[in-house]
């Protein structure tokens, strides 16, 4: 079997596509490994990520580092694939031609035909990237809300849903491979079945889920704010499989900054859906986004979105200086008037705000007995998360490996002893 190396960068939402993908080329007979840095496969699909300036120049450099490794005969042949391709495929054809060929987010047929292999469309086949216990299951491609500073519509499109028998199925295959835990994710889960069923579904998707005999723990990212469907906060609350966990990037609170950004929503709103959420499920965990530094963000816009992160104290935050892309209405109609020192000292006030909060938070929960999930060993512990965590962005739970043996994938039940910022400590009960 020939070998092929499939490295993905970017999003959760990219890793999905890879492993569609690797699926396919496995059916044809090759051997898939993914996210090598040895280069020891003669060919080579890396799937790109073009949303902001850091990650596109991740993906760049990693091209580079292909391009390289293939004048070094360690490579054959070299594809590239995903959102950087669909943006600048022309530019990247003409700059790094030693590429045998570039498809776009659009297209990831493409790299499957070219390899010889037969395309499915509907195929729900995975190959986990993964540790086996955990996967991310994509519901819906593309986006219509069109932010200001977003340039994913032009990359991805319209929201196109899932069908939900789909996505059953291949919710259905992926546990019985002994997926344990999975993360429902899209560009904005909370519009799924819009497009195909006239309606709001994913209440009715996330019951189906819960359904899924084996299947321990659901958790929803990438919940748009506006609009947001009050049966989702009710399945949310009466489903025990569900984790009282929600990704909702609000990007930022001040009116001013809300219209500009095209966020569709107020900051009323904003803090009535919050209010929503946590009187239905007081121990929710919270997860937001925010930018700082959008075009005319005033110092007190600034200071607004700051006294916001200290009333909210949300458990888990990240947030990103500005960048402008090419296409999007701030780009065009607005101008990139926050110097970049302001922009990254207005990163770290609010990263250090947050930092207070999540030692507090994570101090309270000192003496707590909580169940837990275990992801790896690493060193003389064994790394655990919650249903308040989820795995990749969020904080950990180390364990020590003294005594009884510790199994990936499985469940256990913890008390939590220690704790700093970011991650926590706990011993087995």
């Amino acid at each position: 079997m020939e070998k092929i190396n499939v490295i993905t960068l970017g999003c959760a939402k990219n890793r999905v596509d890879s492993e569609h993908i690797a699926a396919q080329l496995a059916a044809a007979g090759y051997e898939i490994v993914f996210d090598s840095d040895k280069f020891d496969a003669k060919i080579v699909v890396i799937n790109t990520c073009g949303f902001i300036g850091d990650a596109k120049q991740e993906s760049i450099d990693m091209i580079f580092s292909a391009v390289n490794a293939k004048h070094e005969g360690l490579i054959k042949r070299l594809f590239v694939i995903g959102c950087l391709s669909e943006r600048y495929a022309d530019y990247l054809r003409e700059e790094i031609p030693e590429v045998d060929e570039y498809f776009g987010a659009r297209d990831l047929s493409g790299v499957i035909k070219i390899l010889q292999a037969e395309y499915n469309e509907r195929s729900t086949e995975r190959v986990l990237s993964t540790p086996k216990h955990y996967a991310y299951l994509k519901i819906s491609e593309g986006c219509n809300w069109r932010c200001g500073y977003c340039a994913i519509p032009h990359i991805r499109g319209k929201h196109i849903s899932v069908p939900m028998e789909l996505l059953l199925e291949e919710a259905e295959k992926l546990v019985a491979k002994g997926v344990r835990e999975i993360m429902v994710v899209a560009q904005d889960t909370t519009y799924y079945g819009v497009d195909l069923y006239g309606r709001r579904c994913l209440a009715e998707l996330l019951e189906k889920l819960c359904r899924i005999e084996g299947l321990e723990w659901i958790r929803l990212h990438y919940a748009y704010p506006t609009d947001f469907p009050q049966d989702v906060i009710d399945v949310m609350a009466r489903e025990p499989k569900i984790c009282k966990y929600l990704d909702i990037p609000l990007q930022h609170i001040s009116d001013n900054q809300l219209s500009l950004m095209h966020r569709r929503h107020t900051k009323a709103e904003a803090l009535e859906l919050l209010e929503r959420l946590r009187r239905a499920m007081p121990n929710i965990a919270i997860r937001t986004t925010l930018l700082v530094g959008y075009p005319n963000e005033s110092a007190e816009d600034f200071d607004e979105l700051c006294d916001f992160v200290r009333q909210q104290k949300f458990d888990r935050l990240g947030v990103f200086p500005y960048s402008e892309e090419e296409g999007t209405f701030s780009a065009e109609k607005l101008t990139d008037n926050v110097p970049e020192r302001v922009k990254n000292y207005r990163v770290e006030e609010v990263m250090r705000i947050q930092s207070n909060i999540s030692f507090d938070k994570n101090t309270d929960r000192i003496g707590n007995l909580e169940r837990v999930i275990i992801d790896e060993r690493r060193g003389d512990y064994y790394v655990a998360r919650s249903q308040y965590d989820s795995p990749e962005v969020d904080e950990e739970i180390f364990i020590e490996a003294t005594g009884k043996r510790l199994f990936r994938g499985h469940f256990y039940n913890v008390r939590i002893t220690g704790a700093d910022d970011y991650d926590l400590f706990a011993e087995l009960m």
